[in-house]
């Protein structure tokens, strides 16, 4: 058995799924907060320097899940594991979020996609050297790519 004990709290002005951005690139500068616990306050030192994080969660409102499903940006079956879709197994949420200030245990961040309420597991930053790609390649979604900016979450998926 693995455990997980959250760490905080992601605070964001999305409390249904739907209207939610489907990633933060597309999140259109969508302000939140992320409550530190108390006794976790002291991981923060010298996280102001950069720029990006990302955000470990619990889908907490997500329930079951399926090995294959329509992706929300497809038409066809995919394997759970080449979708972002949030009923996993595990499940586990990661986003890339802009920082922009940490005020004691709470920091501000932008171009959030995570429902209000939504407990975090943990935080890292984002380094370019070691989380940026070349030749990277996207599978199925390639062709899904010029929808994507315009479209928000639905419920299908929570």
């Amino acid at each position: 058995m693995i455990e997980f004990k959250a760490i905080g709290i992601i605070h964001t002005p999305f409390i249904r799924s739907e209207g939610t951005p489907i990633q933060p690139r597309y999140a259109d500068g969508a302000c939140g907060t992320v409550e530190l616990f108390a006794e976790y306050e002291a991981g923060l030192k010298d996280l102001d320097g950069f720029s990006h994080i990302f955000l470990l969660y619990h889908f907490h409102r997500s329930q079951g899940f399926n090995l294959e499903l329509v992706p929300f940006m497809d038409t066809q079956s995919r394997g759970v594991f080449a979708t972002r879709a949030p009923k996993r197994p595990n499940a586990i949420g990661l986003s890339l979020v802009a920082l922009e200030r940490i005020e004691g245990r709470v920091l501000h961040i932008q171009n959030v996609d995570i429902l209000d309420g939504t407990p975090l597991l943990d935080i890292k930053p984002y380094v370019p050297e070691f989380d940026s790609c070349a030749g990277v390649r996207v599978g199925w979604f390639e062709k899904a790519r010029k929808t994507v900016m315009t479209r928000r979450s639905d419920d299908r998926f929570t």
